[in-house]
Protein backbone atom coordinates (compact mmCIF):
# COMPACT_ATOMS: atom_id res chain seq x y z
CA UNK A 1 0.00 0.00 0.00
CA UNK A 2 1.40 3.26 -1.06
CA UNK A 3 1.25 5.93 1.67
CA UNK A 4 2.18 9.37 0.97
CA UNK A 5 2.09 10.53 4.31
CA UNK A 6 4.84 10.75 6.51
CA UNK A 7 5.08 11.86 10.30
CA UNK A 8 5.73 15.20 11.13
CA UNK A 9 9.25 16.06 12.13
CA UNK A 10 9.42 17.93 15.19
CA UNK A 11 10.10 21.66 14.68
CA UNK A 12 11.61 24.15 17.42
CA UNK A 13 9.25 24.26 20.56
CA UNK A 14 7.46 27.03 20.47
CA UNK A 15 7.50 29.25 23.76
CA UNK A 16 4.87 31.72 25.49
CA UNK A 17 6.46 34.91 25.27
CA UNK A 18 8.51 36.00 28.37
CA UNK A 19 7.96 31.99 29.48
CA UNK A 20 12.03 32.44 29.89
CA UNK A 21 11.10 34.83 32.23
CA UNK A 22 7.90 32.97 33.99
CA UNK A 23 8.70 34.00 37.74
CA UNK A 24 7.91 30.51 39.50
CA UNK A 25 7.26 29.41 42.90
CA UNK A 26 8.76 29.55 46.05
CA UNK A 27 7.37 27.13 48.73
CA UNK A 28 8.61 27.26 52.56
CA UNK A 29 8.09 24.22 54.27
CA UNK A 30 7.58 23.94 57.91
CA UNK A 31 8.11 21.06 60.27
CA UNK A 32 7.07 20.98 64.11
CA UNK A 33 9.93 19.36 66.42
CA UNK A 34 7.20 18.06 68.35
CA UNK A 35 5.98 15.18 65.69
CA UNK A 36 8.36 12.37 64.99
CA UNK A 37 10.87 13.46 61.72
CA UNK A 38 9.55 12.04 58.33
CA UNK A 39 5.75 11.99 59.47
CA UNK A 40 5.13 14.72 57.04
CA UNK A 41 1.44 15.25 55.06
CA UNK A 42 0.74 14.42 51.57
CA UNK A 43 0.75 17.68 50.31
CA UNK A 44 4.42 18.17 51.85
CA UNK A 45 5.53 15.07 49.99
CA UNK A 46 3.98 16.02 46.92
CA UNK A 47 5.42 19.21 47.29
CA UNK A 48 9.26 17.71 47.67
CA UNK A 49 8.68 15.09 44.99
CA UNK A 50 7.52 17.62 42.47
CA UNK A 51 10.04 20.34 43.01
CA UNK A 52 13.22 21.70 41.04
CA UNK A 53 15.21 22.14 44.02
CA UNK A 54 15.17 21.75 47.46
CA UNK A 55 17.25 23.37 50.40
CA UNK A 56 17.67 23.48 53.38
CA UNK A 57 20.43 25.58 56.03
CA UNK A 58 20.94 23.16 58.56
CA UNK A 59 22.99 20.26 57.56
CA UNK A 60 21.52 18.81 61.10
CA UNK A 61 17.76 19.23 60.25
CA UNK A 62 16.06 16.05 61.64
CA UNK A 63 13.80 15.75 58.19
CA UNK A 64 17.22 15.52 56.05
CA UNK A 65 17.76 11.57 56.72
CA UNK A 66 14.29 10.79 56.05
CA UNK A 67 13.48 12.94 52.86
CA UNK A 68 17.05 11.73 51.27
CA UNK A 69 15.79 7.81 51.84
CA UNK A 70 12.80 8.61 50.10
CA UNK A 71 14.72 9.94 46.81
CA UNK A 72 14.97 13.92 47.76
CA UNK A 73 18.29 15.48 46.48
CA UNK A 74 18.28 18.28 49.70
CA UNK A 75 20.99 20.88 48.98
CA UNK A 76 22.71 22.43 52.06
CA UNK A 77 22.36 26.21 51.01
CA UNK A 78 21.25 29.10 52.96
CA UNK A 79 19.99 31.26 49.41
CA UNK A 80 19.86 35.43 49.57
CA UNK A 81 16.39 36.19 48.67
CA UNK A 82 17.76 37.52 45.17
CA UNK A 83 19.48 34.03 44.81
CA UNK A 84 16.10 32.35 45.56
CA UNK A 85 14.78 34.02 43.38
CA UNK A 86 16.78 33.57 40.45
CA UNK A 87 16.83 30.07 40.97
CA UNK A 88 13.38 29.88 40.09
CA UNK A 89 13.49 31.61 36.75
CA UNK A 90 11.65 29.93 33.99
CA UNK A 91 9.28 28.45 36.15
CA UNK A 92 11.05 26.53 38.49
CA UNK A 93 9.96 25.41 41.87
CA UNK A 94 12.21 25.73 45.26
CA UNK A 95 10.94 24.23 48.31
CA UNK A 96 12.93 25.18 51.43
CA UNK A 97 13.02 23.58 54.35
CA UNK A 98 12.24 25.94 57.02
CA UNK A 99 15.24 25.21 60.46
CA UNK A 100 14.07 25.40 63.81
CA UNK A 101 14.63 29.16 64.12
CA UNK A 102 12.57 30.15 61.10
CA UNK A 103 13.40 31.30 58.12
CA UNK A 104 12.87 35.19 58.91
CA UNK A 105 15.97 36.44 57.14
CA UNK A 106 14.95 35.29 54.15
CA UNK A 107 11.24 36.36 53.88
CA UNK A 108 11.90 39.66 55.11
CA UNK A 109 14.34 39.97 51.73
CA UNK A 110 11.77 38.88 49.75
CA UNK A 111 9.42 41.03 51.28
CA UNK A 112 11.89 43.57 50.21
CA UNK A 113 12.60 42.98 46.50
CA UNK A 114 8.77 42.75 46.09
CA UNK A 115 8.30 46.18 47.59
CA UNK A 116 10.98 47.35 44.58
CA UNK A 117 8.38 46.63 42.18
CA UNK A 118 11.60 45.69 39.79
CA UNK A 119 11.24 42.30 39.98
CA UNK A 120 8.47 39.48 38.89
CA UNK A 121 8.48 37.87 41.72
CA UNK A 122 7.74 34.18 42.39
CA UNK A 123 4.48 32.59 44.02
CA UNK A 124 5.37 32.38 47.79
CA UNK A 125 3.54 29.38 49.17
CA UNK A 126 3.63 28.54 53.28
CA UNK A 127 3.29 24.93 53.44
CA UNK A 128 3.05 23.38 57.22
CA UNK A 129 4.42 20.06 56.26
CA UNK A 130 3.09 18.44 59.87
CA UNK A 131 1.13 19.69 62.92
CA UNK A 132 0.96 19.96 66.75
CA UNK A 133 -1.29 17.78 68.10
CA UNK A 134 -3.34 18.92 71.07
CA UNK A 135 -1.06 19.20 74.42
CA UNK A 136 2.24 18.92 72.01
CA UNK A 137 3.85 21.58 73.99
CA UNK A 138 3.60 19.33 77.13
CA UNK A 139 6.63 17.79 75.33
CA UNK A 140 8.55 21.34 75.21
CA UNK A 141 8.08 21.47 79.14
CA UNK A 142 8.87 18.03 80.07
CA UNK A 143 12.66 18.72 77.64
CA UNK A 144 12.90 22.26 79.60
CA UNK A 145 12.47 20.42 83.35
CA UNK A 146 14.80 17.81 81.50
CA UNK A 147 17.89 20.22 81.26
CA UNK A 148 16.79 22.12 84.30
CA UNK A 149 16.94 19.36 86.51
CA UNK A 150 20.27 18.46 85.01
CA UNK A 151 21.83 22.11 84.62
CA UNK A 152 20.37 24.48 87.62
CA UNK A 153 22.51 24.08 90.73
CA UNK A 154 18.90 25.17 92.92
CA UNK A 155 16.76 22.99 90.46
CA UNK A 156 19.08 20.11 90.66
CA UNK A 157 18.98 19.53 94.30
CA UNK A 158 15.12 19.58 94.90
CA UNK A 159 13.48 16.49 96.54
CA UNK A 160 9.93 16.29 97.02
CA UNK A 161 9.96 17.43 100.86
CA UNK A 162 11.61 20.15 99.93
CA UNK A 163 9.02 21.09 96.89
CA UNK A 164 6.00 20.35 98.81
CA UNK A 165 5.49 23.49 100.47
CA UNK A 166 5.33 25.02 97.07
CA UNK A 167 2.59 22.71 95.63
CA UNK A 168 0.71 23.79 98.72
CA UNK A 169 1.48 27.19 97.78
CA UNK A 170 0.96 26.95 93.91
CA UNK A 171 -2.52 25.44 94.56
CA UNK A 172 -3.59 28.14 96.89
CA UNK A 173 -2.79 30.27 94.25
CA UNK A 174 -4.70 28.72 91.74
CA UNK A 175 -7.59 28.40 93.84
CA UNK A 176 -7.75 32.60 94.20
CA UNK A 177 -7.12 33.25 90.57
CA UNK A 178 -10.67 30.92 89.91
CA UNK A 179 -12.33 33.07 93.02
CA UNK A 180 -11.23 36.27 91.60
CA UNK A 181 -12.29 35.54 87.92
CA UNK A 182 -8.53 36.39 86.24
CA UNK A 183 -8.48 34.80 82.97
CA UNK A 184 -5.15 35.95 83.00
CA UNK A 185 -3.86 34.94 86.15
CA UNK A 186 -5.86 31.62 86.15
CA UNK A 187 -4.01 30.55 82.79
CA UNK A 188 -0.51 31.33 85.31
CA UNK A 189 -1.56 29.86 87.87
CA UNK A 190 -2.47 26.27 86.31
CA UNK A 191 1.36 26.41 84.47
CA UNK A 192 2.97 26.63 88.09
CA UNK A 193 0.77 23.86 89.11
CA UNK A 194 1.45 21.95 86.31
CA UNK A 195 5.23 22.42 86.37
CA UNK A 196 5.10 21.20 90.27
CA UNK A 197 3.74 17.74 88.75
CA UNK A 198 6.45 17.65 86.27
CA UNK A 199 8.95 18.76 88.40
CA UNK A 200 8.41 15.65 91.05
CA UNK A 201 8.05 13.46 88.03
CA UNK A 202 11.72 14.04 86.85
CA UNK A 203 12.62 13.93 90.70
CA UNK A 204 11.19 10.02 90.46
CA UNK A 205 12.90 9.19 87.51
CA UNK A 206 15.88 9.29 89.51
CA UNK A 207 14.95 7.35 92.70
CA UNK A 208 17.04 3.98 92.47
CA UNK A 209 14.04 1.65 94.22
CA UNK A 210 10.86 2.61 92.90
CA UNK A 211 11.19 5.35 89.50
CA UNK A 212 8.97 6.25 87.40
CA UNK A 213 8.45 9.21 85.16
CA UNK A 214 5.90 11.77 83.97
CA UNK A 215 4.50 8.95 81.54
CA UNK A 216 4.04 6.57 84.16
CA UNK A 217 2.08 9.70 86.18
CA UNK A 218 0.05 10.65 82.92
CA UNK A 219 -1.12 6.87 82.00
CA UNK A 220 -2.34 6.25 85.58
CA UNK A 221 -4.43 9.15 85.36
CA UNK A 222 -5.74 8.01 81.96
CA UNK A 223 -6.89 4.53 83.13
CA UNK A 224 -8.00 5.78 86.17
CA UNK A 225 -10.47 7.91 84.05
CA UNK A 226 -11.37 5.18 81.82
CA UNK A 227 -12.07 2.87 84.40
CA UNK A 228 -14.00 5.54 86.30
CA UNK A 229 -16.46 6.08 83.96
CA UNK A 230 -17.91 3.19 82.24
CA UNK A 231 -20.88 5.54 80.97
CA UNK A 232 -18.16 6.93 78.70
CA UNK A 233 -15.45 4.30 77.70
CA UNK A 234 -17.55 1.12 78.39
CA UNK A 235 -21.49 -0.03 78.32
CA UNK A 236 -22.80 1.61 81.78
CA UNK A 237 -25.20 4.22 81.43
CA UNK A 238 -25.42 7.86 83.24
CA UNK A 239 -27.65 11.00 82.13
CA UNK A 240 -27.37 13.06 85.79
CA UNK A 241 -24.45 13.90 87.20
CA UNK A 242 -25.55 12.01 90.47
CA UNK A 243 -25.22 8.83 88.04
CA UNK A 244 -21.56 9.59 87.46
CA UNK A 245 -20.83 10.38 90.96
CA UNK A 246 -22.38 6.95 91.99
CA UNK A 247 -20.35 5.17 89.11
CA UNK A 248 -17.02 6.71 90.28
CA UNK A 249 -18.07 6.19 94.32
CA UNK A 250 -18.43 2.45 93.10
CA UNK A 251 -15.26 1.83 90.85
CA UNK A 252 -13.62 4.15 93.07
CA UNK A 253 -14.23 1.42 96.22
CA UNK A 254 -13.47 -1.52 94.04
CA UNK A 255 -10.07 -0.09 93.53
CA UNK A 256 -9.10 1.38 96.76
CA UNK A 257 -10.57 -1.66 99.11
CA UNK A 258 -10.81 0.44 102.51
CA UNK A 259 -11.52 -0.99 105.57
CA UNK A 260 -12.66 2.77 105.90
CA UNK A 261 -14.51 6.26 104.27
CA UNK A 262 -12.01 7.79 106.12
CA UNK A 263 -9.27 6.68 104.80
CA UNK A 264 -7.74 8.39 102.22
CA UNK A 265 -8.59 11.83 103.19
CA UNK A 266 -5.76 14.18 103.78
CA UNK A 267 -5.39 15.10 107.70
CA UNK A 268 -2.64 18.22 106.56
CA UNK A 269 -6.14 19.71 104.74
CA UNK A 270 -7.19 23.21 106.48
CA UNK A 271 -9.71 22.26 109.18
CA UNK A 272 -13.25 23.34 107.90
CA UNK A 273 -12.24 21.74 104.23
CA UNK A 274 -11.02 18.48 106.05
CA UNK A 275 -14.60 18.62 108.37
CA UNK A 276 -16.58 19.15 105.21
CA UNK A 277 -14.70 16.24 103.58
CA UNK A 278 -15.31 13.72 106.64
CA UNK A 279 -19.11 15.12 106.88
CA UNK A 280 -19.79 14.17 102.79
CA UNK A 281 -18.19 10.70 103.14
CA UNK A 282 -20.41 9.88 105.77
CA UNK A 283 -23.38 11.44 104.29
CA UNK A 284 -22.34 9.61 100.61
CA UNK A 285 -22.27 6.03 102.80
CA UNK A 286 -25.30 6.75 104.51
CA UNK A 287 -23.94 7.29 107.96
CA UNK A 288 -26.34 9.23 110.22
CA UNK A 289 -23.32 10.02 112.61
CA UNK A 290 -23.65 12.42 115.60
CA UNK A 291 -21.37 15.43 116.06
CA UNK A 292 -19.53 14.94 119.59
CA UNK A 293 -21.42 16.43 122.19
CA UNK A 294 -18.54 18.62 123.42
CA UNK A 295 -19.06 22.42 123.87
CA UNK A 296 -16.20 24.52 122.26
CA UNK A 297 -14.84 27.23 119.53
CA UNK A 298 -13.43 23.94 117.73
CA UNK A 299 -16.22 22.42 117.69
CA UNK A 300 -19.29 25.16 116.83
CA UNK A 301 -16.93 25.39 113.41
CA UNK A 302 -17.13 21.59 113.17
CA UNK A 303 -20.54 21.81 112.86
CA UNK A 304 -21.24 24.48 110.80
CA UNK A 305 -19.10 23.27 108.32
CA UNK A 306 -21.12 20.24 108.68
CA UNK A 307 -24.35 22.16 107.75
CA UNK A 308 -22.26 23.88 105.19
CA UNK A 309 -21.84 20.73 103.41
CA UNK A 310 -25.71 19.53 103.55
CA UNK A 311 -26.75 22.53 102.10
CA UNK A 312 -24.06 22.86 99.33
CA UNK A 313 -22.02 24.98 100.30
CA UNK A 314 -17.59 25.13 100.32
CA UNK A 315 -17.13 26.02 103.72
CA UNK A 316 -13.61 27.10 103.30
CA UNK A 317 -14.66 28.97 100.15
CA UNK A 318 -17.42 30.42 101.84
CA UNK A 319 -15.28 31.91 105.32
CA UNK A 320 -12.50 33.29 102.11
CA UNK A 321 -14.71 35.21 100.58
CA UNK A 322 -16.17 36.62 103.73
CA UNK A 323 -12.72 37.30 105.04
CA UNK A 324 -12.17 38.97 101.57
CA UNK A 325 -15.18 41.07 102.62
CA UNK A 326 -13.69 41.97 105.71
CA UNK A 327 -10.12 42.82 104.47
CA UNK A 328 -12.10 45.41 101.84
CA UNK A 329 -13.94 46.94 105.03
CA UNK A 330 -10.33 47.25 106.62
CA UNK A 331 -8.88 48.92 103.73
CA UNK A 332 -11.51 50.92 103.09
CA UNK A 333 -11.22 52.13 106.79
CA UNK A 334 -8.07 52.70 106.24
CA UNK A 335 -8.10 55.05 103.19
Amino acid sequence: MNDNSSEATPGPERTTPGAAAAPGRIVLLTTSHRVAPGLLSWPAWQALHAADQVLCADGAHPQLPYLREAGITVGEESPTAQELVDACAGGRTVVVVATGEGESALTDGLARLAGTGRLSMPELELLPASYDLPGARLLDLVQVMDRIRAECPWSSQQTHKGLAKYGIEEAYELVEAIEEGDRDELREELGDVLLQVVFHARIAEEDLDAPFSIDDVAGGIVAKLIHRHPHVFGDATATTPEEVKEHWLRTKAVEKQRSSITEGIPLGQPGLALAAKLASRARTAGLDIPLPPVEGIGYDLLALAVRAEAEGVDPEAALRAAARAYRDAIRETEG
